[in-house]
């Protein structure tokens, strides 16, 4: 069986941990209605503390409500200097025209310097929906016809290393230097081969697996008849959500100096950007500890989850603290800049930024 190169392998820093169980913690195991209201709880107390139910849209000023909701990829994008920039996947976008906007889409790639394949994405979105790696004309043509006309996508270099991170960051206003608040690795949906049943059996017998396309807007980036070998390791989706059955593990002991330094550098390179998470993929964990060998993919704001707190190992109350510091930082910034004379945005705007979301979500490609 061939498979492309960008849709072959797994996270692991050894075959070992590639081929080792991904279990399903306690946190996601929960309905998702039933693990909100602890946090919706700790939302009402810092509101009614703070007088705002909104006030972390005015920690990052320059990103439609903070980036809580609704927000484009292309706004983090458009405030990066060079330094940020340098860091960045090289990236374009095109205002969708369906089919017919082919040409104009492959135009707007080669004056990027962008070759298939690629990452077609929302500019708006959220969770992986939407996201597909495209290999050809013929499945770009097809993207562009399932997704929403009128709206924004963004094409972006598909990098080919396999480690993929989120790098929570955080900066007070006014301080000389942010930091790292946590460090996320995702482990990607991957089936190992018996050499006898297919990927689709295999999936089918993986609870974690069972996931990816439940909800009619993923499917596998593979052929999901073929039988892989004895011990081949197939990546079954481009993204590494838990919604598709990705795996998320804590790596926050891998903070160092030189990468706190390298990704400070980044934000700062970003006016008023104070709080978010670095979407990054990486050459090796050795290389990221330094600093170096990670190429972001995209950036997202106050809204960004503390999806390290996923990780199975953690228990309930341990993955909870995460989520609780989390929120009750974003209210302390967003304090901070109402002082600064930054207005956080009001109810009925995020809500309009969170229904226009959802319901483009709804409308977007299943993603691969």
């Amino acid at each position: 069986m061939t498979i492309h190169p960008a849709i072959l392998g797994a996270y692991a820093d050894t075959q070992a941990e590639a081929r080792a169980p991904q279990r399903v913690g306690t946190l996601e195991k929960l309905p998702k209605w039933l693990n909100l209201i602890p946090m919706v709880a700790q939302w009402i107390l810092l509101s009614l503390r703070y007088g705002s139910a909104t006030l972390p849209t005015a920690a990052n000023p320059r990103i439609a409500c903070g980036g809580l909701a609704g927000e484009g990829k292309l706004e983090y994008f458009d405030i990066m200097g060079s330094v940020a920039k340098a860091a960045t996947a090289p990236y374009t976008f095109v205002d969708n025209r369906g089919a017919a906007g082919l040409a104009e889409a492959e135009k707007a790639m080669r004056d990027a310097g962008l070759s298939y394949p690629i990452i077609a994405k929302p500019n708006i979105g959220w969770c992986g929906f939407g996201v597909r790696c495209i290999r050809d004309a013929d499945e770009l043509s097809a993207y562009l016809a399932r997704y929403p006309v009128g709206e924004r996508i963004v094409l972006q270099h598909f990098v080919p290393f396999e480690g993929e991170a989120g790098i929570f960051y955080m900066r007070d206003p006014g301080m000389p230097k942010g930091q790292i608040t946590g460090i996320l690795l995702r482990s990607f949906p991957r089936v190992v081969g018996d050499g006898v049943r297919t990927i689709a059996q295999l999936m089918s017998d993986d609870a974690r697996l069972r996931r990816l396309g439940r909800d009619g807007r993923g499917e596998a980036c593979c052929d999901i008849s073929a039988i892989p070998a004895a011990g081949e390791i197939v990546r079954v989706s481009t993204i590494g959500s838990t919604r598709v059955g990705g795996l998320y593990r804590d790596a926050s002991d891998s903070i160092t100096e030189e990468l706190t330094g390298a990704i400070d550098a980044i934000a700062q390179d970003m006016p008023e950007f104070h709080i978010g998470r670095f979407d990054l993929r990486y050459e090796s964990l050795g290389m990221l500890r330094a600093g170096k060998g990670f190429s972001i993919i995209e950036v997202n704001g106050a809204g960004s989850e503390a999806v390290h707190a996923w990780d199975p190992r953690f228990p309930l109350r341990r993955a909870y603290a995460i989520v609780f510091e989390k929120q009750r930082r974003i209210f302390e910034i967003g304090a901070a800049m109402r002082r600064r004379g930054h207005r956080p945005a009001g109810v009925v705007a995020l809500a309009r930024h969170y229904i226009r979301q959802q319901r483009l979500i709804r409308r977007y490609p299943p993603s691969n």
